[in-house]
């Protein structure tokens, strides 16, 4: 395989991935609700109620702050139209759509080397490649992958107030909102 080019069975691995999550968050909650129906109902032990509802709760709110920042915001309504391009300041730069495209290298281009989403100019142009990273659109959704060793690419969720730095060859959902970091470089996912 070309070097640049993503796999189709990385993505069905994560869609495979987010099943089995899925699966797994299931069965949590059955056996919590068998756990429930024990301590609360069956049992008649007034310490072993207060101390396990205790745990529970404390359980549930950490479950569900994880859950709340690791969720997906999909929203079928808001498609990705483009790719801002933001200065320190937050200000809009330049920008390139996405629509009707499929896949898009992101970089430095050169004599010999085009890119689709030239970073050459930028503040931070000597830590882009030539070939930073990759965006590929499967079905309808969007995804961008690191081909670029040295320096990587980070990426901070919409509803998310960390910045995470992305697996080197390994694709990633993105969405409306997002920010991405092309080695400093902001750029706004709309």
């Amino acid at each position: 395989m070309e070097e640049g080019k993503v796999s189709t069975s990385a993505y069905l691995e994560n869609e495979k991935n987010q099943k089995i999550v899925k699966s797994i968050d299931i069965a949590i909650v059955v056996i919590a609700c068998f756990f429930i129906l024990f301590v609360f109902i069956i049992s008649e032990d007034f310490l072993m109620k207060v101390i396990l509802g205790s745990i529970f709760f404390i359980v549930s709110c950490i479950y569900g702050i994880i859950l709340y920042e690791t969720r997906n915001v999909t929203n079928s309504h808001t498609k990705i139209r483009k790719l801002v391009l933001l200065n320190n300041q937050g200000d809009e730069i330049d920008e390139w759509i996405l629509e009707n495209q499929t896949a898009l290298v992101i970089g430095k281009s050169s004599r010999e080397n085009k890119v689709d989403i030239d970073l050459s100019g930028t503040e931070y142009e000597s830590l882009i490649s030539l070939e930073h990273a990759v965006l590929n659109c499967v079905s309808g959704k969007w995804y961008i992958e690191d081909i670029d060793a040295i320096n990587c690419i980070g990426i901070k969720k919409a509803h998310n107030l960390m910045k995470n730095q992305l697996k080197d060859g390994s694709p990633h959902p993105i969405n409306s909102g997002d920010t991405l970091y092309i080695a400093n470089t902001r750029m706004l996912v709309k």
